[in-house]
């Protein structure tokens, strides 16, 4: 037999780049300036404003009776899209977490869900983790 045989060759290749893709974003590492920046080196200087850090959800809730909440705020189903776009216009509600009572009927959360589609923000649906069996 004279021929090589080259599949475990490509298979170990394969996986070697498998796992090169995934381990590389996680080697970019920032660099403290800072500590690297002797005396005499001055950073620049910009008109940039601070980075804020990432706004804290806008939390809407349903209670057992169908009661809508924003924050910790009653609200009716009918001044909730006024209300959602202000919050937006006014650079808020990035992240919108929508908590239903577990015996509220679906069709309560499901307004809600529609009237936040309306307002033009995103929703993450809020749940309770189910405890091991």
């Amino acid at each position: 037999m004279s021929e090589i045989n080259v599949t475990p060759f490509v298979d170990v290749m394969l996986v070697l780049l498998i796992v090169f893709m995934v381990t590389a974003p996680l080697l970019t590492v920032g660099v403290d300036i800072d500590s690297k920046a002797g005396p005499d080196i001055e950073l620049p200087k910009t008109e940039a404003g601070p980075i804020t850090p990432e706004q804290s959800p806008l939390s809407i809730t349903v209670d057992q009776q169908g009661k809508i909440f924003i924050q910790d705020t009653e609200i009716g189903l009918d001044e909730l899209v006024p209300k959602l776009k202000a919050i937006r216009d006014a650079g808020g509600g990035a992240q919108v977490w929508v908590r239903g009572d577990k015996s509220t009927s679906y069709g309560n959360v499901a307004k809600v869900l529609v009237r936040i589609k309306e307002a033009g923000l995103p929703v993450t649906l809020v749940t309770d983790q189910l405890d091991q069996l």
